[in-house]
């Protein structure tokens, strides 16, 4: 996708990697509703399965999310994509780059990827309508260089879907 290759990648500092060890192991143990953890032998590279909720606009729906973990996480927050095909969304990219603020500026080393998988399908869950957001093209356009979403100035105003 647009993450650096892994060979480029910087490796995880020991606080990272005993960090992601636990929340694997927690995962395996009791994983969220919803999602499966797609198994590779890749520490700093997760890919989870995410299955639409019930009732939802998403309903029996199956995307994927890609989870690139940086050196210092949990200091620094993850990079978490779609795979394309992203889901339509009104904060969701075409390129599967998503606009939510936990995932930028709001986010916590308290957070896990557990919290960040709920609050993602908590975003899907009740949005209302399947759509792009309107600056679709522009900001995929902008991208096409392999830009990180980490490196997009984000304006976070909108919370009703």
């Amino acid at each position: 996708m647009t993450s650096p290759s892994a060979s480029s990648r910087k490796v995880l500092s020991k606080i990272a990697t005993n960090r992601l060890q636990k929340e694997l192991m927690e995962w395996q143990v009791n994983p969220p509703a919803g999602f499966k953890h797609k198994v590779t032998d890749n520490l700093q590279r997760w890919v989870i399965e995410v299955n639409g909720a019930p009732g939802t606009l998403y309903a029996n729906e199956t995307f994927q999310l890609q989870v690139d973990f940086p050196e210092h996480y949990p200091m620094e927050a993850p990079q978490v994509i779609f795979v394309p095909p992203a889901p339509l969304h009104p904060h969701i990219y075409s390129n599967g780059h998503i606009c939510l603020d936990i995932l930028y500026d709001s986010w916590s080393p308290a957070m896990t990827v557990s919290s960040v998988c709920i609050s993602i399908l908590s975003m899907l869950s009740s949005s209302t309508s399947k759509q792009r957001p309107t600056d679709d093209e522009r900001y995929v356009k902008n991208c096409r260089n392999g830009r990180s979403p980490k490196e997009t100035r984000w304006w976070f105003h909108d919370d009703k879907v």
